[in-house]
């Protein structure tokens, strides 16, 4: 049946009608003015701790921390129960350490080599920063030294320069399920020309899928993956389904051990802070993840600002290769952190970098390395610091501008009090500083320093804890990223252009 054709008059009466059905409907417009979004304190956080020797001897530090308060121009932290525990992987899943309000820490031990890898929540109030440290001392043996690492959040890519499939390096990547979905995930090898071939010969490319199961860690031998014997490789790690953590664990024979966390995403500059100043051989090693070569300038930017390493001012990094560059002592008795940027400003290909750092010498040597971090952003924790003389030092690096930072320790596990102090870091140059006296009053245990940046910067951070054993110069150096606090909500407003189509 024809329908008669809607004239103009009538058209605009049904308009009208649906325009005013759908002002009646819906609610009161917001006003329009103030920010498009917020940001709001999260409200879950979720960490993984890799198992963290193979050492009878091996004595194992746990320390967590939730900053109190949030950072500026954030909205307030959510209120009513929560609560932040490590559990153990597998199926007792028996809980280690619980953290039971912020602004103090906690702490736990574990012994042997029978102490499994962690994985945790943290809820309402103690989500916004929450971190953990794990620190362990192995006295004696091959793997003898102090290894220390943040635990991570899960995720689905991974970058890690300064690996090795050498003889006389013994590197595991550690992989941590912290979900109840597990995950498949391709571990990928580059060396100086280019992805490496698998073991049996099959040609270049990732390795078969790892599976990794619901709440559970496994642990793959770099060496096993490939049979080229490299000094300087970098691991590439992708999530084809699911989520883990990951971090990789170094033991050199005759140097020590620590561990080697993931780098900051590829970039085309980028910081790799904390080098101790009595650093006895430095080594850069950087991968070009794309498909063009890298030409990067290389500064050491130390107390008095940026010095270019003599005979090393430039490197060159063929596309999707490993190279590696001997920097020796550069720091030449003054604390510092390495500067990539672009030879060509305009030029700027994406890289990933870290480095291996050796204090002492002979049967004295003791291992560090150091990946490239992002910036501390708002704020920026790390938790397991010791109170011992000369036990904890703090590289700030700003870039680009002067900076002014407050640092404020917590009190200690087993008491005190919080205390801060504020610091100005001129730009393009390392501030190396003892934290406030610490923990405060009465004060004992372990403390957590938080980096907040107030103007400037960017500002990058690094601790160095230093636990001499016998002579030997142990030490850990961790960077600082932004603790995730804060996430950013959309502010939503009505829209009645939805009603033109």
């Amino acid at each position: 049946m024809k329908r008669a054709p809607l004239t103009l008059a009538a058209a605009a009466a049904a308009l009208a009608a649906v325009t005013g059905i759908a002002t009646l409907t819906a609610p009161a417009p917001r006003a329009a003015a103030g920010p498009a979004a917020t940001r709001e304190p999260v409200v879950r956080s979720t960490l993984a701790c890799p198992a963290p020797s193979t050492s009878d001897i091996a004595e194992t530090a746990y320390t967590s921390y939730t900053p109190a308060g949030t950072p500026a121009g954030t909205g307030t932290r959510p209120g009513g129960p929560g609560g932040a525990r490590l559990v153990a992987t597998g199926k007792d899943g028996k809980q280690l350490l619980e953290l039971k309000e912020p602004g103090k820490p906690a702490a736990a031990t574990a012994s042997g080599a029978e102490a499994p890898a962690m994985t945790g929540t943290a809820d309402g109030p103690l989500a916004p920063g929450w971190t953990a440290q794990q620190t362990t001392k192995v006295a004696v043996g091959q793997a003898r030294g102090l290894l220390g690492v943040a635990c991570t959040a899960p995720g689905t890519e991974f970058w890690f320069p300064g690996a090795s499939t050498a003889q006389g390096r013994t590197d595991y990547l550690h992989l941590t399920s912290a979900d109840g979905t597990g995950a498949e995930v391709d571990v990928e090898l580059f060396g100086p020309e280019g992805e490496l071939k698998s073991k049996e010969g099959t040609g270049a490319g990732p390795a078969d899928a790892v599976r990794v199961h619901p709440r559970s860690s496994e642990k793959v031998l770099l060496s096993e993956l490939t049979s080229e014997q490299l000094p300087d490789v970098t691991v590439r790690v992708t999530a084809r389904t699911g989520r883990v953590a990951a971090t990789v664990q170094v033991t050199e024979d005759g140097v020590g051990a620590d561990w080697l966390p993931a780098a900051t995403a590829p970039a085309g500059s980028l910081v790799l802070p904390g080098i101790p100043a009595d650093a006895t051989s430095v080594r850069l090693v950087v991968h070009a993840p794309g498909e063009q070569d890298a030409d990067l300038r290389v500064r050491l930017a130390g107390p008095g600002g940026p010095i270019s390493p003599a005979g090393h001012e430039q490197l060159h990094v063929k596309a999707g290769s490993t190279a590696s560059v001997d920097l020796k002592d550069v720091t030449r008795g003054e604390p510092g952190s390495l500067l990539l940027t672009p030879s060509e400003p305009r030029r700027a290909v994406p890289v990933v970098a870290a480095l291996r750092v050796v204090r002492g010498g002979g049967a004295k040597q003791e291992l560090g390395l150091l990946p490239a971090s992002g910036p501390a952003g708002p704020r920026a924790t790390v938790a397991d610091n010791r109170a011992d003389q000369g036990a904890t030092t703090l590289s700030l690096t700003a870039v680009g501008a002067d900076a002014r930072v407050r640092v404020t320790a917590s009190p200690g596990t087993e008491g005190g009090a919080p205390a801060s102090q504020e610091y100005t870091v001129k730009a393009d140059s390392t501030l190396a500083v003892a934290p406030p006296p610490v923990p405060g009053e009465g004060g004992k245990g372990a403390y957590a320093l938080t980096v907040e940046t107030l103007s400037g910067g960017p500002v990058h951070a690094a601790r160095t804890l230093s636990l001499p054993h016998e002579g030997i110069a142990f030490f850990t150096v961790q960077t600082l990223a932004d603790d995730r606090s804060t996430v950013v909500v959309p502010r939503a407003v009505q829209d009645l252009a939805v009603l033109d189509d």
